[in-house]
């Protein structure tokens, strides 16, 4: 018998099935779409439930092993895994069985890491058995950038390239990326995040770069996906019993983080809701109510700026899992089952100003000191709560993904000190930058990717 790997199919329909290799090659299918398993690998629930005696890098060898069986090695996941996923990830208890996950114990403080340190590895691992290079391009809201950036650094044959809004990102995010040198270019954009995924999508499309072999490390690339997956089964093999079902608050930009919830749950993990609160780009909360789609063009700038997203990309990926299609510019083609979405997900939009109150107070109640992307969470989280009338007994976790140290400014406005900041950093924030800047002008930046990759004679 031939064992044949799980493939993955794009959203749009109009592109042959890949395995993984090629879906994290490709990063975004040829049709424009994104990629997405053929089916959804489901983990038993005996081997769910063992996870709460096994250390991190373990859960994720035993998740990520289902979507690479025969195409990386047991041991070369195995070594990955334990590399990888070297840093803490503190669940810390608020009050009842309500927890905040912190996922800013990584290289660059931010819950990136989780993906962008697997992924480099992945993809250093396909390297070294193909020798084919590749240019990662990646669009990034805040944390992205800095996270693949660093991943990413000194990876034989790989050069990455990351856009941001010039405009929109914090200096602590901004000097994380800018730093860095060698392999790694950082090109400002005189506009909004999604001038810079827009991009980043055409350039992808267009046949002028055609040789350019191009990768994506955003969450349209589904190896940011898959990683993204474990911490749910993490933590619900901490804090829930055997097939107790759980609840997640996600701060929801680009949506890459909540569809990690939603992997989770199509692998076999017992989740109750999942809740996915945005800033004021609130195109989803408002899809979710009516059934009518239309993006914010252009993105509200936010205080929780990693998340300033007028058409999330993963949306797709979202409207395909309840059985509809939904185009890379946002167009429905077929409608999703909404009754289904709403029974398993919660959305509302939390504003600048309850973002602040909700750090105030947050603070003030719980001594929990949260960013502002962590207090759209938890306002979230109050939001579903107070729909649902009470959560009963059921665990809860509120995701808290960026340090508060990469937002000086907001905390020093309401409490009149500055947060700590961690040692990577302290450095980085000493350092040179060293970054181009550009208009949002797609011409001149295939001008520039034509100029740092040549056409062969």
């Amino acid at each position: 018998m031939i064992f044949m790997p799980l493939l993955f199919h794009s959203t749009n329909g109009q592109a042959p099935a890949v395995d993984l290799r090629g879906a994290f090659r490709a990063g975004l299918a040829p049709d424009r779409g994104l990629y997405l398993p053929e089916k959804f690998p489901v983990l038993p629930p005996d081997e769910i439930a063992a996870f709460a005696n096994l250390p991190y890098h373990e859960i994720a060898f035993r998740v990520l092993s289902k979507f690479t069986d025969g195409v990386v090695s047991p041991d070369g996941l195995t070594a990955m895994c334990r590399d990888a996923y070297n840093f803490i990830v503190p669940l810390e208890k608020v009050y009842d069985r309500v927890f905040v996950m912190r996922l800013d114990q990584g290289p660059t403080a931010s819950f990136k890491d989780f993906a962008a340190q697997m992924m480099a590895r992945i993809f250093g691992y396909f390297l070294q058995r193909d020798g084919k290079p590749v240019t990662i391009l990646t669009a990034t809201s805040g944390d992205t950038g800095s996270a693949v950036a660093h991943a990413f650094h000194n990876v034989p044959g790989v050069r990455v390239i990351v856009l941001f809004p010039f405009d929109e990102v914090s200096v602590s995010q901004r000097k994380l990326m800018t730093t860095l040198a060698g392999n790694i270019r950082i090109v400002a954009i005189d506009g909004k995040f999604d001038d810079c995924q827009a991009m980043v999508k055409s350039a992808f499309a267009d046949p002028a770069l055609k040789h350019i072999p191009l990768s994506s490390a955003n969450s349209i690339n589904i190896g940011r996906l898959l990683p993204q997956s474990v911490y749910y089964f993490y933590a619900a093999s901490r804090l829930a019993k055997p097939d107790e079902p759980i609840v997640f608050s996600v701060p929801s930009g680009n949506f890459g983080d909540m569809m990690g919830a939603v992997v989770a749950r199509k692998m076999g993990l017992a989740v109750k809701k999942i809740i996915v609160p945005v800033n004021e780009n609130d195109a989803f909360p408002r899809f979710l109510a009516s059934g009518h789609y239309q993006k914010i063009s252009p993105s509200r700038n936010s205080l929780s700026n990693a998340m300033n997203v007028g058409h999330p990309s993963n949306l797709a990926r979202l409207v395909a899992i309840y059985g509809g299609r939904m185009d890379e510019t946002g167009k429905i083609h077929q409608q999703p089952d909404l009754d289904a979405m709403r029974r398993d997900l919660f959305s509302s939009s939390i504003s600048d100003e309850r973002t602040r109150a909700t750090i105030k107070e947050v603070y003030d109640k719980y001594q929990l000191l949260l960013e502002p992307h962590g207090a759209v969470a938890w306002r979230g989280f109050e939001d579903w709560l107070t729909s649902e009338k009470g959560s009963g007994n059921v665990p809860a976790v509120v995701l808290e993904t960026a340090n508060p140290a990469k937002f000086p400014e907001e905390i020093e406005k309401l409490f009149g000190w500055s947060p700590d900041v961690p040692p990577a950093m302290q450095a980085a924030l000493k350092m040179p930058e060293d970054y181009d800047r550009m208009g949002a002008d797609y011409e001149k930046f295939r001008d520039y990717l034509i100029s740092k990759n040549p056409i062969p004679a």
